[in-house]
């Protein structure tokens, strides 16, 4: 029978190695985020634990480093420049996939954490995502056209990064407070948690977060999208009755 020792350290080799990895143990403070009339803006906890095999700390405990990403969506940046005194459109790019919010924290700078190929992979910082520009153009140009959109989100509060957004306590708790702006888009959200030690991913979890209007935000953007002809004649007349309101009323003064 000592051949059933090679077999069995063949067979669960993978299991035993996996014991000894550590494991994130991640959560958020919310699962849903409403937008309401008074939404003016909201704070996102992400914290957890880190599991090592035996519950040994390490005398160099590992980094961490949370991503908050919003919904994909196709978007189109267009270049401005003053033609004959006037302001026009001269040219234009279309990214298919590019998130419609994005948010970084790290318990140390990126650079520090990982090389350009690891945060290219897991998309760690916003010079590192994958926007997925159209073809065509040549790359110099969708360079440009990246680092415009990166910027735009950047001032619209979408895109953001903090290097020392993370506070781990004794190697093993850690904690990170993530800003949402009062304009942030709807739809499913993704709360990617990342272990990092010696430049390598050690282990990573992801937490769903849905962020979606409720009440009468929520009637309005379902009306505007399942019957957008009668909204937009409902939008023009109250628009009129709000003009012919003021006209009366001012005529009344005079």
């Amino acid at each position: 029978m000592s051949w059933l020792r090679p077999l069995f350290l063949l067979l669960f080799a993978p299991l035993l190695l996996a014991q000894a990895e550590p494991k994130l143990v991640p959560d958020v403070s919310h699962r849903q985020v409403e937008v309401r009339y008074s939404f003016t803006g909201a704070e996102l906890l992400l914290f957890g634990a880190i599991l090592y095999p035996g519950g040994r700390v390490p005398s160099d405990p590992a980094d961490i480093v949370v991503v908050l990403k919003g919904p994909v969506e196709p978007i189109v940046v267009r270049e401005k420049r003053k033609v004959a005194g006037i302001w026009m459109n001269v040219a234009s790019e279309r990214f298919r996939s590019a998130p419609s919010f994005y948010a970084v924290a790290s318990s140390r700078p990126l650079p520090a954490l990982v090389d350009d190929r690891i945060a290219a992979i897991y998309e760690l910082g916003v010079e590192n995502l994958q926007l997925s520009p159209g073809a065509g153009a040549a790359r110099q140009e969708q360079q440009r056209f990246e680092a415009g959109l990166i910027d735009l989100m950047k001032r619209r509060q979408l895109y953001f990064e903090n290097p020392r957004g993370v506070e781990i306590s004794q190697g093993v708790l850690y904690r990170a407070r993530l800003s949402i702006p009062a304009r942030v888009p709807i739809g499913d959200y993704t709360a990617e948690t990342f272990l990092i030690k010696d430049g390598k991913v050690l282990a990573a979890a992801v937490r769903e977060i849905r962020v979606e209007k409720l009440g009468f935000e929520r009637f309005v953007a379902t009306a505007a999208e399942r019957w957008s002809l009668a909204y937009g004649l409902f939008a023009v007349l109250i628009s009129l009755f709000l003009g012919w309101s003021a006209s009366a009323a001012f005529k009344r003064r005079g």
